[in-house]
């Protein structure tokens, strides 16, 4: 985000967006790609048509919101993606971004910010985990990423075994009076 946020163009300002809402939300490449103007109103995003053709909503921090809503201010309010092209001038083209493009774009990023390797979805992970370790219980987490299965959400959970201490700390269990 630092480096998208040093670079004041459309383009700095469109990836920054992109990044918040992969990271704060959680979603596909295939489905930030997909998300109109209209599906995003103060911080409630509608995914139409997600993996499995099943629809749902997502919620951004107040933060995210803020940096959508930048980017908006630049893009204009005009109809079409939510999240579209920058030519080569630095213009704003209300053309969608492909699946490929937003790849890309975070590939660019990661590596002007000095990030080996990484890939969109690590951001869907990252996403999942944090909101277990924050207390979040796997369905909800689960009606989020919009998985089907709980056994596929728990796949994202990378908490540890340090989870599992936590939790059995939890128990109240009597102690023997010596």
């Amino acid at each position: 985000m630092t480096v998208c946020f040093s670079d004041r163009t459309p383009a700095g300002f469109r990836d920054s967006a992109l990044i918040a809402i992969l990271r704060g939300a959680g979603l596909r490449r295939a489905e930030v790609v997909k998300l109109d103007l209209k599906d995003f109103n103060d911080g409630e995003i509608k995914i139409r048509s997600g993996k499995g053709r099943i629809d749902r909503t997502v919620y951004l921090s107040p933060g995210a919101i803020a940096v959508v809503n930048d980017w908006i201010e630049i893009r204009t309010n005009a109809a079409g993606p939510l999240l579209c092209q920058v030519n080569k001038s630095g213009r704003v083209v209300i053309q969608r971004l492909t699946p490929q493009a937003v790849l890309f774009i975070l590939q660019k990023r990661g590596e002007e910010a000095g990030i080996e390797s990484f890939s969109p979805h690590d951001m869907r992970r990252t996403f999942a985990s944090d909101l277990l370790a924050a207390g979040v219980d796997i369905a909800t987490v689960q009606m989020m990423l919009g998985h089907s299965n709980p056994a596929t959400t728990a796949r994202y959970d990378h908490r540890g075994e340090e989870r599992k201490r936590r939790a059995a700390a939890q128990l109240p269990i009597l102690e023997r009076v010596r």
